[in-house]
């Protein structure tokens, strides 16, 4: 599962919708612009799985659209969804930030082993960027260096972050 199904099933937790009003949802809560090749092969998943219903509503002159709502199935699996945070998507921004901004759903411990996931995924990869930085000075490769750098100040200030995001549940 990935960040963009999250945000579908989080969504349709603020009650149903058609395709184009969930695609709108999505948009002007997140800034993620859905396309229909990735929401609807996502909604018939979630309708196969019993997360989401899907009933026909009749608009006059115009052919039915198709309204989903999310089941105590879907709700339980948006938890689930969340709470999972495998160690190959921890690197990933999306997926961090998809479950981050969705903390509220969690338990103190389910947020605080997502912190630590992320925590661990954060730290290897500055160790990475740092090998590289050294490579790149040792080769004289100034814009490498300049780079590589500004990568690990970024995850530097990303583990103080994180560190600030395991006080406050404290």
């Amino acid at each position: 599962m990935s960040y963009i199904e999250i945000l579908i099933l989080r969504r349709l937790q603020g009650g149903p919708a058609h395709g184009y009003e969930l695609r709108k949802r999505v948009e002007e809560t997140t800034g993620v612009v859905l396309h229909n090749n990735s929401l609807y092969p996502a909604l018939k998943r979630f309708e196969e799985a019993g997360a989401v219903t899907k009933a026909a509503e009749p608009q006059p002159g115009r052919p039915p659209r198709l309204v989903y709502t999310l089941t105590a199935t879907g709700r339980d699996l948006l938890h689930d969804m969340l709470a999972d945070f495998p160690a190959d998507q921890a690197a990933d921004d999306s997926e961090f930030m998809a479950r981050l901004g969705q903390f509220s759903l969690l338990s103190l411990t389910e947020r605080a082993v997502v912190l630590a996931t992320r925590h661990a995924a954060v730290t290897r990869r500055l160790a990475h960027y740092r090998a590289m930085h050294d490579l790149a000075t040792q080769h004289g490769e100034r814009w490498g260096a300049v780079a590589t750098a500004e990568l690990i100040r970024q995850d530097e200030r990303e583990l103080a972050w994180l560190g600030e995001l395991a006080e406050l549940d404290r």
